[in-house]
């Protein structure tokens, strides 16, 4: 065990805020597993437990795996990965399956192991560690609009295209994140203003075709339209259905909570183990249990920005900002959603939730910001090492 600590390199508190997550996922997540097991007619939790488990273990092999990466990899890999990207979506996408008319095409399965694969999680992560290799590149180079449409643009929109009939809310999280990203990069704001205005004008036309053409393809347009109708205008629908369990089980939660597996909620509440988690928790372990998960994630933002500052190339820096952010940002989505600050998204909690690609993805990034962290460590070791072989002193009382 101790050499196994030896071995992770990086900010060390990161390490902690991560295992910490997910140590404190396993109750509310198998609590809410009752609601699973008896609409999957069984009685056995444990097996959603194990399940979790077994997410989380592989998870973790992939976050350490990919922080014993040299970060400077992720550059090249990064141009491989974008054709794959797109392929594995488009594979996605031409699945056409459906669910009451919708377009539910997001997961694919994979071969052998039979586990299902949420391939627009998976091109969140490439396409802004992409973003990160170009806005370094270009750090300190004048540019024109022109120049950077074929090379960082296109593939933007090309993959927000393929993830945007069956999940607006991921192709809008993205879009913002990659928005920040060039921002943060020194993307001139007037270039800026004309794709916000381009990416507006796209999802406009969008809607207004599958609209009028309803059977050209299938799409969730009447879903997002209800949703935020219904956000607006206080309607009674499943969505509402949804927000006010979750409401119902914050206000049951009080200060304290009602105890861990008391929940009463998580009986009536869909989604109550992934999208609805937070409000699990606030029932279970009470508004301190709630307000406790949102500094966790106060503090993993705060641990990801002093790595982007601490990072020594421009690359390493958006590179942290890029993949890191996502993973708080999603999270405020997530508890915004449970206390009706936002419309229902369908966006899971990090390291929290149950679900394969979400946990997965997530350790996936948390494994590059460790990279670059590490990488770092290692400099600040080789520079204290060259510094005391050259220390005059020391030279001097060896000498005599």
């Amino acid at each position: 065990m101790q050499a196994l600590f030896k071995n992770l390199k990086g900010d060390k508190l990161i390490w902690a805020i991560v295992a910490l997550l997910a140590i404190l996922s396993f109750l509310p997540v198998y609590s809410a597993a009752s609601n699973l097991a008896y609409k999957g007619d069984s009685t056995n939790t444990f097996a959603f437990f194990i399940k979790h488990f077994v997410h989380l273990f592989l998870g973790f092999v992939i976050m350490y795996g990919v922080h014993k990466i040299p970060y400077r990899y992720f550059r090249g890999l990064s141009l491989i990965m974008i054709p794959v990207v797109l392929v594995l979506l488009t594979i996605t996408m031409l699945q056409g399956t459906t669910i009451d008319g919708a377009n539910a095409s997001r997961w694919i399965q994979i071969p052998i192991v039979g586990m299902s694969f949420q391939t627009s999680t998976f091109a969140a992560v490439v396409l802004l560690v992409y973003v990160a290799r170009y806005m370094s590149k270009i750090k300190d180079e004048i540019v024109t609009f022109k120049e950077t449409v074929l090379p960082l643009w296109v593939p933007v929109f090309l993959i927000l295209a393929l993830i945007l009939p069956a999940n607006l809310s991921t192709a809008a999280i993205i879009f913002l994140m990659v928005l920040m990203l060039v921002f943060l990069g020194g993307y001139p704001i007037r270039y800026l203003a004309v794709i916000i205005g381009s990416g507006v004008l796209a999802l406009t036309m969008f809607v207004l075709v599958a609209k009028a053409f309803p059977g050209a393809m299938p799409n969730r347009v009447d879903t997002w339209i209800s949703r935020i109708e219904n956000f607006a205008n206080d309607e009674d629908t499943e969505a509402d259905y949804q927000i006010e369990k979750a409401k119902i089980a914050i206000a049951s939660g009080g200060i304290q909570g009602v105890g861990p597996g008391k929940s009463i909620q998580k009986n009536f509440l869909p989604q109550s183990s992934s999208d609805f988690i937070f409000a699990i928790i606030v029932e279970e372990y009470g508004s301190m249990g709630g307000v406790f998960i949102m500094i966790m994630y106060m503090w993993l933002l705060f641990r990801i920005v002093i790595v982007a500052q601490k990072a020594d190339t421009i690359f390493g820096k958006l590179l942290v900002l890029g993949v890191g952010l996502p993973i708080v940002f999603q999270a405020l989505i997530n508890m915004a959603v449970a206390v009706e600050l936002f419309p229902v998204t369908g966006q899971t909690l990090p390291l929290i939730s149950s679900g394969g690609t979400s946990i997965w993805m997530t350790c996936l990034a948390i494994g590059i910001v460790l990279s670059v962290s590490a990488q770092r460590e290692e400099i600040k070791e080789q520079e204290e090492e060259l510094t005391e072989e050259e220390n005059p002193l020391e030279i001097l009382s060896e000498a005599i």
